[in-house]
């Protein structure tokens, strides 16, 4: 299992990232964001326009399992961060993330489809 704080530090230091709502749009609409991390505690205007234009575009969006200040301290940053954007992972796994979540959503499909079967 990948280790997110240490996946989203190493991305931020090693990487290009864009933190915040604004910059995670514009990211977004022009098509250079490879993946979304909101906070559990992102509000939820910015999640849902993210979340649209994110869907919209094919970019993945993983909600990170703590609050924006946990985020902020996962970026080794002394603030909140509701949104981070990753443009170019560096030598991050960060990217991986949006894998696991497929995997996970692919068995409980599976899982589901064998209840129904049964």
């Amino acid at each position: 299992m990948i280790d997110v704080n240490k996946a989203v530090g190493s991305a931020v230091k090693t990487g290009k990232v864009l933190l915040g709502a604004g910059g995670a749009l514009k990211s977004v609409k022009a098509g250079r964001a490879r993946l979304i991390v909101l906070a559990s505690n992102c509000p939820v205007d910015v999640r849902e326009d993210i979340e649209r234009f994110g869907g919209l575009s094919g970019v993945p969006v993983f909600i990170y399992n703590g609050s924006s200040i946990d985020l902020g301290a996962a970026c080794g940053k002394p603030f909140a961060v509701s949104v981070l954007t990753v443009r170019e992972p560096g030598d991050s796994d960060i990217l991986r993330l949006v894998e696991a979540g497929r995997e996970v959503e692919e068995s409980e499909v599976s899982e589901a489809a064998e209840e129904s079967d049964a």
